[in-house]
């Protein structure tokens, strides 16, 4: 026991300073700002004026408002990605859990160790140890991408439309291996080597056995691996490749001591066959529905126009479909086996698949899909949509301007019935005329939550309503690609980088000026550009929402 606490200890020290790194980074973001909770009580909202600042409240200001306002301050995006990957690593361990290449080692290990073993505690110990190796192998890899790429290096792969389509790429390659087209393996003398030093007794003997199961199962488990990477990647966190693989090799690692303290547990397994690799072709199908997101973001922020919402969708129908069609035996490949009769798990499967396949359908003539609205493209690119008419009321802003950057985001960005502008400057310039407070929303192509938050959120008829009536809206994309004419490029007093995109005009001036790079976040500000309360990031619960909107609107005519 006192090797497995020593092997704890490893493992936190392996960990920690990457953890402190992140809450570093955290605490930098955030210094300065600071969020009490209160009740509401507009009316008690006390500001202090801030002649010498256009775009910050002051310190006391800050606090009074914080104090008073009874809207949640925004949601800590870092952590809720950090929780996401972690999650979808256990799912994916699980998943690795039933591929043929994992499922019959089970048994067969564990009951190695408690064979081998002269008692039943011993066998249990090191098969906790070895469970514990495996965690400790994938957790180095995920850290090992973590500090090759950097958390800079990670961000930008999140918007990156190269590897984005990269990454669709790999997606790609990774179905066609389930499928059964080839099989991802490493060089066979390399995993010998390293099978041959699990023959050694001790812990050495202990960590080969691991980091065998590791090289060996590589051709199952490469995929979700790669996968699992790679959306960890893609969300831009410093320690998403180290937390992913840390949910992964729990995964992986929990059956193995699990049934090494109770091997009587074995036998209610299920006997190996072709459902295993039923599984495979199942999981090859949702990389492909995964791929395809991928290309969207590229499609998105490069503005190709390829994949619009309808056309997603229909890409996702068929997927979908052809998954159903599978679990019922209506498709098969060649390496699969006969399906004599459908089990009731398949079943069940195939019935929800079907469902699924169902409710997408009507979103090719606008039906919202409020559940996976935050995966599909903006709603402004469906083509077709039998609710325009009812959605595109009135718009609030029916000045007669020709909107800066209109033609580029306006018809693929901006949910429908919503009429914004894309450039700050021209949105103070409006709110000064309109004598309104302005809606800074900082979003972007690829922003899942920013996608949630329109489909779920504002689509609310009071919050709708509120928006499109009592502010002036300017809608920042900082993931947009489009160059910036030569004589609006400059370097940032910020960063010290060169600005010569759209996006990274509206991203340097949400860094700069609001201490953040997190998407959605919402900021009200006067004409002048004074801002009337605390920002907000993501908040799905809609009255609370519409008390941050309100609480801005009387922050607003309580100075005027």
């Amino acid at each position: 026991m006192k090797i497995i606490f020593k092997l704890f200890t490893w493992l936190f020290l392996l960990i920690a300073p990457m953890v402190l790194l992140a809450q570093a980074d955290t605490t930098d973001q955030l210094e300065g700002i600071e969020f009490t909770d209160g009740g509401i009580s507009p009316d008690s909202l006390s500001f202090e004026e801030s002649p010498d600042t256009s775009t910050a409240l002051t310190d006391s200001s800050k606090t009074s408002v914080a104090t008073a306002l009874a809207v949640p301050a925004a949601p800590e995006d870092g952590k809720q990605s950090l929780w996401s990957i972690f999650i979808a690593g256990l799912v994916g361990g699980f998943a690795a859990l039933l591929m043929p290449c994992i499922f019959p080692m089970l048994p067969l290990t564990v009951s190695f160790f408690t064979k081998q073993s002269g008692s039943r505690a011993s066998g249990i110990s090191k098969a906790l140890l070895y469970g514990l190796f495996i965690i400790v192998i994938y957790v180095a890899l995920g850290m090992i991408i973590t500090i090759a790429f950097g958390s800079d290096a990670l961000n930008a792969l999140s918007t990156n439309g190269i590897f984005n389509f990269i990454f669709f790429l790999l997606l790609i390659g990774f179905a066609a291996s389930f499928f059964g087209a080839f099989e991802i393996t490493l060089p066979s003398s390399f995993v010998n080597k390293m099978d041959a030093k699990s023959d050694k007794g001790g812990l050495v003997g202990l960590f080969f056995m691991a980091f065998s199961l590791s090289l060996v199962s590589f051709s199952c488990t490469g995929p979700i691996i790669g996968t699992l990477l790679v959306e960890a990647a893609s969300k831009g966190e410093r320690l998403g490749p180290a937390v992913g693989m840390l949910g992964f090799s729990i995964a992986l690692a929990i059956p193995f001591g699990l049934f090494a303290m109770f091997p009587s547990m074995l036998k209610s397994l299920p006997k190996s066959g072709g459902w295993l690799n039923s599984v495979k072709v199942v999981l090859g199908f949702l990389e492909l529905a995964l791929a395809l997101k991928f290309l969207s973001n590229v499609d998105l922020a490069y503005h190709w126009n390829w994949l619009d919402r309808e056309v997603f969708l229909s890409l996702w129908i068929a997927v979908f479909g052809l998954m159903g069609l599978y679990l019922i035996g209506k498709i098969r490949f060649s390496h699969d086996s006969e399906l004599k009769f459908l089990s009731v798990p398949r079943t069940l499967l195939a019935i929800v698949v079907f469902s699924f396949v169902v409710y997408m359908i009507p979103g090719l003539w606008g039906a919202p899909l409020k559940s996976i609205s935050a995966f599909l493209p903006p709603s402004a690119t469906q083509d077709f949509d039998l609710s325009a008419g009812v959605s595109a009321g009135a718009t609030g802003h029916t000045d007669g301007k020709i909107k800066k950057y209109a033609e580029i985001f306006h018809e693929r960005g901006t949910p429908k019935g919503f009429d914004p502008y894309y450039d700050y400057d021209q949105a103070l310039e409006t709110a000064k005329e309109l004598q309104k407070p302005v809606l800074i929303d900082f979003t972007g192509w690829n922003c899942v939550n920013c996608r949630k938050m329109e489909a779920n959120v504002w689509t609310d008829p009071s919050v709708a309503k509120l928006l499109k009536e009592e502010f002036v809206m300017a809608e920042l994309f900082v993931d947009d690609k489009t160059e910036l004419p030569a004589n609006e490029q400059f370097v940032s007093a910020y960063s010290g980088k060169k600005i010569n995109s759209i996006g990274k005009k509206n991203s340097d001036f949400q860094a700069a000026t609001f201490n953040s790079n997190s998407q959605p976040l919402y900021v009200i500000v006067d004409p002048n550009g004074n801002v009337l309360v605390p920002q907000s990031g993501a908040n799905y619960d809609i009255e609370q929402y519409k008390a941050f909107l309100q609480a801005g609107l009387d922050a607003f005519k309580k100075k005027n």
